[in-house]
């Protein structure tokens, strides 16, 4: 619940950001709101809201990826921030690579 003091809810990337780091123990962690690039976008109508933050980039390392295809990696993510889905996020956009692939550039 929001304060006038401050703002005591946490705002969905840092919830995604939570979320993944500790179930991924991610080494690599991006989180970028892409919101704003679909303004006027049906889901961006809550104004005033968390539902504003609905699209993200998201870029993951994470040695748990090891041995998953691409389509695993994508589904664990998307199990993980299920409930988010559910309230308002309506679009990721994924890059997940093991520690390996990310340090291989």
């Amino acid at each position: 619940m929001a304060s006038r003091g401050g703002n005591m809810v946490l705002s969905r990337a840092n919830r995604i950001r939570t979320k993944l780091q500790t179930a991924l123990e991610a080494t690599i962690l991006e989180v970028e709101d892409v919101s704003y690039q679909h303004a006027g976008h049906g889901a961006n109508a809550m104004k005033g809201t968390s539902a504003q933050e609905t699209h993200f980039n998201l870029k993951i390392g994470s040695p748990k990826f090891d041995g998953q295809s691409l389509v695993k990696r994508h589904r664990m993510v998307y199990n993980l921030l299920a409930d988010e889905l559910q309230s308002g996020l309506h679009a990721l956009s994924i890059v997940a690579k093991t520690p390996q692939e990310t340090s291989a550039k």
